[in-house]
């Protein structure tokens, strides 16, 4: 991408609305280029446009003109969901249309250097913690990007005395070509995505743009227990910094003794009675070695939790935080909403909300992280995933199981080849939230004082909500009501 002020009098095509988008408009009208954005979404679903239309932005809803992307535009900044299939996004290559995401836009203007953290479990908690660290440790962080604020409307605020702490999805990343973060994350790779990306190659080349413009003093942090993520960086002139649960490292961070390797989804040792006392311990390649915090005392549990902590560690550590400032935010950290979130106690069971948990390896990682009994609640958007790699946990760790949503017959499947016997179908009944209520219902049914009911789909939301995060606030709403 050029400057900013190059595109002052030349027209700009935001394709999609919603946060990002908005906040993309108005940052080239403010730079003096000619915008026009549109979504496909009839104007009475479009909030946004009259907020952009008194500013003087032209707004088209309701789907895509043919003459949106012509000759003369100069720049189109896409939705990150919007696919590469779209009409107005094939135009714009078939004319030779630059095109960008908002995070592209936002590595341009940032004042602030930028943490990176992507991956395909865990961003958000890991980009949350590590505000946190940074906070503590007095380096002024702003956390924006895939987990909420845009990232350029936070990119105009941050200075050279913040850290603009980025959580970024392969949607995003796919659209950059000069995005450039001081310090960037990989946290893990599995499959997901595949209906938007078409492939693992492209997912995993999505993914790796992270890396592409680092130099020698920036830093790559990564996850050296994830094959994929270790070949990802091994070309990367950055300053490697890897985090382990399984190995002591000579420079990184990691755990002493180093938990057995374990597929995802298997359980935490070290967490229960008889298993020693786990430290992680940081060395950033200077000769000096620190013991942070034993793992049972971080502030939120499981195995997966433990992996976030150490990536969180080694990016404060890029960024110049002592680690001795880490130890008060490693332990009272209590998570993100619908990530693993504890709900409350009814009628002696425990109800979670991991709503997040959008894969199936994200729901066999909290299915792992909780005691048993255990019923949980699963389905949603279709992808094309048969769900059996849900299988062990589902056959060693779950009591029964509620299915729901486009995917529940798959889930069901497994769950009968797992040998559950406690299976409840839903099929849908009213709106969507209603069906989820009587999810809920179904699972309470099967509980008894004692056991734990868990929120955690293996699915998108879309095929009944518009998002993960109306879909935990609605099961959250259902536990405390029934």
């Amino acid at each position: 991408m050029n400057s900013l002020e190059s595109y002052r009098g030349r027209r700009v095509v935001v394709l999609g609305l919603a946060r990002s988008g908005v906040a993309a408009a108005k940052l080239f009208h403010e730079a003096g280029a000619i915008v026009a954005a549109n979504d496909r979404k009839p104007r009475e679903q479009c909030p946004e446009a009259e907020e952009l239309e008194a500013l003087g932005i032209a707004v088209v809803c309701g789907g895509h003109p043919d003459d949106l992307v012509t000759e003369d535009t100069a720049l189109l900044v896409k939705n990150p969901g919007i696919p590469y299939t779209a009409d107005p996004v094939r135009r714009a290559a078939e004319l030779g249309v630059e095109t960008a995401t908002e995070v592209e836009v936002a590595g341009m203007i940032s004042k602030a250097p930028i943490v990176g953290i992507t991956g395909s479990n865990g961003k958000t908690t890991t980009t949350t913690w590590t505000g946190a660290l940074l906070e503590a440790a007095g380096l002024n962080p702003i956390v924006a990007g895939n987990i909420g604020r845009p990232l350029c409307d936070a990119a105009q605020e941050a200075t050279e005395a913040n850290w603009l702490v980025a959580e970024l999805s392969s949607f995003q990343l796919k659209g950059t070509s000069g995005f450039h973060p001081r310090v960037a994350c990989l946290l893990n790779i599995a499959e997901t995505h595949l209906d938007y990306h078409g492939t693992m190659e492209d997912y995993v080349g999505s993914k790796a743009k992270l890396f592409d413009n680092q130099t020698e003093s920036d830093t790559a942090v990564y996850n050296a227990d994830d094959p994929v993520c270790a070949e990802l960086v091994r070309s990367s002139p950055a300053r490697k910094l890897p985090f382990s649960l399984t190995r002591e490292l000579e420079a990184g961070v990691f755990v002493l003794p180093p938990f057995p390797a374990s597929r995802p989804g298997e359980g935490a040792p070290g967490t229960e009675g008889g298993e020693p006392e786990r430290w992680i311990v940081c060395r950033p390649g200077d000769g000096s070695e620190t013991r942070v915090v034993p793992v049972a005392k971080l502030g939120i549990p499981g195995r997966h939790n433990a992996a976030n902590a150490l990536a969180a560690i080694a990016i404060a550590l890029a960024a110049g935080a002592e680690p001795d400032s880490l130890r008060e935010p490693l332990m009272n950290f209590r998570g993100v909403e619908h990530r693993l979130e504890y709900v409350g106690e009814f009628r002696g069971v425990r109800y979670y909300n991991d709503s997040k948990a959008t894969n199936p390896t994200a729901t066999a990682m909290s299915v792992a992280s909780l005691p048993s009994p255990l019923i949980l609640i699963a389905g949603g958007l279709d992808r094309g995933s048969d769900y059996m790699e849900l299988l062990p946990v589902f056959r060693d760790r779950l009591k029964g199981i509620v299915a729901l949503g486009e995917t529940r017959e798959k889930i069901r499947k497994v769950a009968e080849a797992a040998g559950l016997t406690d299976v409840r179908i839903v099929e849908p009944v009213g709106d969507a939230a209603d069906t989820l209520r009587e999810a809920v219902k179904e699972a309470a049914a099967l509980a008894r004082p004692g056991d734990a009911v868990l929120l955690s789909p293996a699915c998108a939301s879309w095929d009944m909500f518009p998002s993960y995060e109306v879909r935990g606030r609605i099961f959250k709403e259902s536990a405390h009501t029934l």
